[in-house]
């Protein structure tokens, strides 16, 4: 239950909004550090013409969102949020970046909250906020504070029998807020200016506290008209600091650390969800007292320091890094923190974990072997009291060490040879720093750039979880909105750039530079290993003519098609070198049947889990 506390007194002069928790949550907030204030660098006001103006709905939530530490919102116009749009772009710290289509707005904002903290978007009703859902899911999947807003109808049809457009022809206006109340933390239907600003506070407060979308309809008719709730400035967010149950926390420890200073060799394997209690620090503080090896999780790669003494890897079952699933599954106890154990993570339910040897750090709860199991202990307070309590025991550390073979030297190749993949990620590993961010697309690139060794400070997201084909067009889009002193490098097939291609269009206009390798193989290659059909194959484009013409002159864009490794190399040059100011397209043609060994093994294993026969009634 979470309770808003306004304190309100003579001798204080501000408004603050305090969370309270009670019980337990489910997440944490990703970005934004609690038991801080919320507010812009600048939170000078708005200068406005007069002072009605600057009472209205629309200026506090645009204010609300600059304060949130939004600066970007990614948008499509419709004529229910036209108003408010005028709102937005009025407010001098929020820049509105249009998008082609609603589904790569949500993307857009997905890709901007990994790397701001924080995303936003802003739809028409009901045609733009069904287009924006399927993105809104998968933000909610991977944890994503991402604050939906929707032009909704006019205040005065609420309660009519009225049939307005952009509905499915019934005057019911709440299909739109059933479909999102299954992916959004929180839903604010505002239709009348009383409540306007309690609910945007609370929705917004609640996506940053929980670390989920939330969703606000606007009525169309609000935005602009003042009320007296909104004559003053906006006071900054205050989310109350979450603080583990002291004596939960005590006994988790003792427990964990009994556990682990028997065992003879240990390791710690770090998963997606220490994003979301910013447990990163704490995990690096554990693997430096404990002098266990580490590995990562397929879906929490770019989440713990690659270049740390002890990182061994991936593990992900039967495709994990070479000696790593060695090291993992040999071990008498393991500690995942912050795992997701799905059929994708697990290579079909193939893992050879056993549940007695694990301890599982969830974001608010820790599990040791079959049990006891303590609620309310937050991952960050738990590593960072585990750290003191071990013994230190390299004997993992030692045994990988003792059998790991550095990666043999890449075949001899002829003279203008076709490029192969292997050779492309060759190329591109060595163009990463920390100056650098990789966005990976569902499909082969998940196997080839979870193989990129990253260095420190350099940026890396795919999306594990959701897996929705297409994602990586929008969320690079955000992504380098948000991290403007990084490029980008977007590894995408073909296939999923076929469904969200339009947005480089966008990438073009807001002056981006990041470098997208297009791999062309013809087809929906993750889908042919998992069950192959005619249905795979996909008619080809002409990749680099049809950027051309979305560039069409305008803005900073260069394209090519490499087909060997020596035009590759000219390539890189040229996008790291003149075009390193343009946004750079690069079509690489490899061989349909050009894949990675693990897509292979990982596709027949997804098969097999798919394929299963019914049980028996």
């Amino acid at each position: 239950m979470v309770f808003i506390n306004l304190i309100n007194t003579p001798a204080l002069k501000s408004l603050t909004i305090i969370i309270i928790n009670l019980g337990e949550e489910k997440k944490m907030s990703s970005q934004i550090e609690l038991g801080t204030s919320l507010h812009p660098t600048n939170s000078s006001p708005v200068p406005l013409t007069n002072a009605s103006n600057s009472a209205t709905l629309g200026r506090h939530l645009a204010r609300r969102l600059v304060q949130a530490g939004v600066k970007d919102v990614f948008s499509v116009p419709g004529d229910f949020n036209l108003c408010l749009l005028d709102h937005l772009i009025a407010e001098p710290e929020l820049n509105l970046v249009g998008c082609c289509n609603e589904l790569n707005a949500g993307y857009a904002a997905d890709g901007y909250a990994r790397a701001n903290g924080v995303g936003a978007c802003v739809v028409t009703f009901t045609v733009g906020g069904l287009s924006i859902l399927n993105a809104i899911a998968g933000a909610y999947s991977e944890n994503l504070p991402v604050i939906c807003i929707v032009g909704g109808p006019n205040s005065n049809d609420y309660g009519t029998n009225r049939i307005l457009h952009h509905t499915i022809g019934l005057p019911d206006f709440t299909q739109e807020l059933r479909c999102f109340q299954t992916v959004t933390c929180f839903q604010a239907v505002v239709n009348n200016l009383d409540d306007a600003h309690e609910l945007i506070d609370t929705a917004i407060s609640t996506a940053l506290k929980e670390s989920k979308p939330v969703y606000i309809s606007i009525g169309c008719n609000l935005p602009a008209v003042p009320h007296p709730t909104f004559t003053r400035e906006p006071v900054p967010f205050y989310l109350a600091p979450r603080i583990s149950n002291q004596m939960g926390l005590e006994a988790a420890v003792e427990a964990a650390a009994a556990f682990l200073n028997k065992a003879v060799k240990p390791v710690i394997v770090g998963g997606p969800r220490l994003r979301v209690c910013k447990a990163q620090q704490a995990f690096v503080e554990l693997a430096d007292a404990s002098g266990y090896p580490i590995a990562v999780m397929p879906s929490g790669k770019g989440l713990i320091p690659e270049h740390h003494p002890h990182f061994i890897g991936t593990y992900w079952g039967a495709v994990s890094s070479s000696f790593c699933g060695e090291i993992v599954e040999s071990a008498d106890a393991y500690v995942f923190v912050g795992p997701i154990f799905n059929d994708y993570s697990s290579v079909g339910y193939s893992l050879l974990i056993k549940k007695e040897k694990a301890i599982i750090i969830q974001p608010n709860r820790v599990t040791i072997g079959d049990g006891p199991s303590f609620g309310w202990v937050f991952m960050a307070d738990f590593l960072t009291a585990l750290a003191s309590k071990l013994k230190r025991n390299t004997t993992a550390m030692e045994n990988h060490r003792r059998i790991f073979v550095p990666p043999g030297i890449a075949l001899k190749r002829e003279a203008n040879e076709p490029l192969r993949v292997n050779i492309l990620f060759k190329h591109i590993q060595e163009m990463l720093s920390g100056d650098t961010a990789v966005i990976a697309e569902t499909g082969d690139s998940w196997f080839n750039c979870q193989k990129l060794h990253l260095p420190e400070n350099c940026g890396y997201e795919f999306q594990m979880q959701y897996g929705s084909i297409g994602w990586s067009v929008g969320a690079t889009l955000g992504y380098a909105q948000a991290v403007k002193h990084k490029r980008v490098i977007a590894c995408i097939g073909d296939g999923s750039f076929q469904v969200t291609a339009q947005d480089v269009s966008t990438m073009i206009r807001c002056g981006q530079k990041s470098i997208i390798f297009l791999i062309n193989n013809g087809g929906y290659t993750i889908e042919v290993e998992i069950h192959d059909g005619p249905y795979n194959v996909i008619k080809n484009w002409n990749y680099t003519k049809f950027v051309d013409a979305i560039h069409n002159g305008e803005g900073k864009c260069w394209t090519t098609k490499v087909k060997t490794e020596e035009e590759l190399i000219e390539a890189i040059a040229k996008a790291t070198g003149d075009e390193k100011d343009s946004l750079c397209f690069i079509e690489v043609l490899v061989h349909k049947d050009d894949t990675s060994k693990e897509l292979l093994e990982w596709g027949s294993r997804v098969s097999a889990a798919n394929s299963r026969p019914p049980n028996p009634q």
